[in-house]
C-alpha cells in the first residue's frame, strides 16, 4: 500500500468537509486504487478554532507557505481562495513537482493558462473539478470523455444564488429585493451579493469552461457579464404565460464553418428567457446544469449540486484521488497548450429578444415604435399591448437579431416622445427565433 500525503491549503467550509469525507472513504479508496491518503498538513487562518476534526493538533498551522515546502507532502489541495496568495503557492507547489488540486474560479479564470502550461512542463497534475459547478463532474469530461468531440455550444445554470432568486420569483410572485433577502438569510447569498447576482462568478466559471472546451486562453475579462437584478415580477410572469422561463444563463459558442480547429468563440453571462421545453428551463432552486451541444454526441446535461461543503469537497477528493494514483504510476495528465482566444464581440452575435415599453397611450404610437424595429432591422416575432390608464404597455418578442441593432433600436425607443420607459430587453433562448 502506498501512502500519500495531503498538503491542505484552507480548512474552511469545504477543507473541513473534504478531511471528513476522506476519512470516511479512505478504506474503500485504498481498497480499490491500492493507495492510501492521509492529510498531513493542513494550513488555517486560526489555530484556536475548533474545527471538529480527527486531525492530530500537529497538523495545524498558520504559516502556508511551509506546507507547500515541506518535502513529506505529496500532494497540494488549495481551498483558501482569492488570487495573489494561492497563485505564489500553487507557483511554488508546481516548481517543486507537486500534483494541485484546487477550487479557485477566480484564480484559474485568470491565471489558469499559466499554471497550466507549467504543471504540464513539470510533468504533474494539476486539477480543478471543483472550480466549476460544485459538484457536479463536468471537468473531467471535458477534458477526458469529450476531449474529441467538436462542441457547438454548452449553455449553462452555474450559479446557485441567481437560481434560487428567479425561482422564488416564479414561484411566489415576490420581487427581486425580497428573493435577495431570502436568500441570503439561508446563506445563500452573501451579505455584498454583487459576485453572485451581477454575473461575476458565473463569468469565471464560463471562462474555465471556454478555456477547456476550445482550447483557448480566456480569461474573465473577454466574458460579457449582465445580472439579474433588474428583472421584475412582471418580467417573470410575462414570460411565463408566454411559455418562458427565467434563468441567469451562461453561453460558451463556436462560430464558424470549422469548429474543430481554432474556432472564433463568445462567452456571456446574462438573464434569458428559456422556452419551457428546454432541459434548463426545469433546473430549480441552487442546483446547478450545464448543457452541451456537440457535432457527433448530440444534447447532453450534468445536473447536480452547484455549491455547498460537501458536495464541492467531493469533487475535490475525486481530483486526490486521480492526482494520487497518476503520481504513483508515473502518469501525470496534461491540460495541453492553450491558443490566444479569438473572441466575437457581442455586437456581432445575434438573438431574440423579449422588449417591454411603456408608452403614452394614442393613436399612432404603435407604428412610431414598429418603425424603429424596422429602420434598424430588428423583426418582431410577436407583439401584444396591455392598457395602464392613459399609458400602455408594449410587449414585443424579435426575431433573432444582431446585437448592435437591437442596441440601436433601444437607444432610438427612449428617445422617442412616446415612449415613457423601456423597462426590459432580455435575450430569449430556444423560441423560434
Amino acid at each position: 500500500m502506498k501512502q500519500v500525503s495531503i498538503g491542505l491549503l484552507g480548512c474552511g467550509n469545504v477543507g473541513s468537509a473534504f478531511v471528513s469525507l476522506l476519512e470516511q472513504r479512505r478504506t474503500t479508496i485504498s481498497a480499490r486504487t491500492g493507495v492510501e491518503l492521509r492529510v498531513t498538513r493542513a494550513a488555517v487562518r486560526s489555530l484556536n478554532k475548533d474545527r471538529g476534526l480527527k486531525l492530530p493538533a500537529g497538523v495545524f498551522t498558520d504559516d502556508a507557505a511551509s506546507v507547500v515546502e515541506d518535502p513529506d507532502v505529496d500532494i497540494i489541495v488549495e481551498l483558501i481562495g482569492g488570487v495573489d496568495e494561492p497563485l505564489e503557492l500553487l507557483r511554488r507547489a508546481v516548481e517543486l513537482r507537486k500534483p494541485v488540486v484546487t477550487g479557485n474560479k477566480a484564480l484559474l479564470a485568470s491565471h489558469g493558462a499559466e499554471l497550466f502550461a507549467a504543471a504540464d512542463a513539470a510533468g504533474v497534475d494539476f486539477l480543478f473539478e471543483a472550480a466549476v459547478a460544485g459538484g457536479i463532474p463536468l471537468m473531467r469530461p471535458l477534458k477526458a470523455s469529450l476531449a474529441g468531440e467538436p462542441v457547438r455550444r454548452v449553455m449553462g445554470i452555474i450559479n446557485g444564488t441567481t437560481n434560487y432568486i428567479l425561482t422564488r420569483m416564479t414561484d411566489a410572485g415576490i420581487d427581486y429585493r425580497t428573493a435577495l433577502g431570502e436568500a441570503q438569510e439561508l446563506g445563500y447569498a452573501e451579505a455584498d451579493p454583487t459576485a453572485d447576482v451581477e454575473g461575476y462568478d458565473a463569468g469565471a466559471k464560463a471562462a474555465i469552461i471556454a478555456s477547456i472546451v476550445f482550447g483557448s486562453v480566456v480569461q474573465s475579462t473577454d466574458v460579457y457579464h449582465e445580472g439579474i437584478s433588474n428583472i421584475t415580477a412582471e418580467d417573470i410572469s410575462v414570460a411565463d404565460r408566454m411559455g418562458f422561463a427565467v434563468k441567469a444563463i451562461a453561453v460558451i459558442e463556436a462560430f464558424g464553418d470549422n469548429i474543430r480547429n481554432h474556432p472564433e468563440i463568445a462567452i456571456r453571462v446574462h438573464p434569458a428567457l428559456v422556452v419551457k421545453s428546454h432541459p434548463l428551463a426545469a433546473v430549480r432552486d441552487s442546483f446547478n446544469a450545464v448543457f452541451i451541444e456537440g457535432e457527433a454526441v448530440g444534447d447532453l446535461m450534468f445536473y447536480g449540486r452547484g455549491a455547498g461543503g460537501r458536495p464541492t469537497a467531493s469533487a475535490v477528493l475525486g481530483d486526490v484521488v486521480d492526482a494520487a494514483t497518476n503520481m504513483v504510476h508515473g502518469t501525470p495528465g496534461r491540460i495541453g497548450a492553450l491558443a490566444p482566444a479569438r473572441i466575437r464581440p457581442l455586437d456581432a452575435l445575434k438573438s431574440a429578444f423579449y422588449m417591454s415599453l411603456a408608452v403614452t397611450d394614442r393613436p399612432g404610437v404603435l407604428a412610431q415604435v414598429a418603425d424603429v424595429f424596422g429602420r434598424h432591422g430588428v423583426s418582431i416575432q410577436s407583439m401584444e399591448q396591455q392598457g395602464l390608464g392613459d399609458r400602455a404597455r408594449l410587449i414585443f418578442i424579435t426575431h433573432d437579431s444582431v446585437e448592435a441593432a437591437v442596441k440601436a433600436t433601444m437607444a432610438e425607443l427612449r428617445h422617442l416622445d412616446a415612449v415613457v420607459d423601456v423597462h426590459s430587453a432580455i435575450r430569449v433562448i430556444g423560441g423560434e427565433g
